[in-house]
């Protein structure tokens, strides 16, 4: 006997697609990634900074003008498929 079922389909609630494309950007140079909806952005982030040859340190991403924890997954910050992060140089002191 053969099992002819059809996979099981995702529901459209749940966010469509499992994967997002995503667009980091740090005015200079662009860089694209496709990531699952639950992976943790710790890991975009620290590849595009190894691809920039920036330490991790020195930079902080935002997205939508509030700033991404490396524990934040496309899913807790309700990312859609297309959207940019923003890749800035870290200052610190000041007034």
């Amino acid at each position: 006997m053969s099992d002819s079922s059809p996979p099981p389909q995702k529901a459209e609630g749940e966010g469509g697609s499992e994967h997002l494309n995503i667009k980091v950007t740090d005015n200079n140079n662009e860089v694209f990634f496709k990531i699952k909806r639950t992976t943790q952005l710790k890991k975009l982030m620290d590849a595009f900074c190894e691809r920039q040859g920036k330490a991790p340190t020195t930079v902080r991403f935002l997205f939508d003008g509030s700033r991404v924890q490396p524990n934040d997954t496309p899913d807790t910050l309700d990312m859609q498929d297309g959207d940019t992060l923003e890749v800035h140089q870290e200052q610190i002191g000041g007034c």
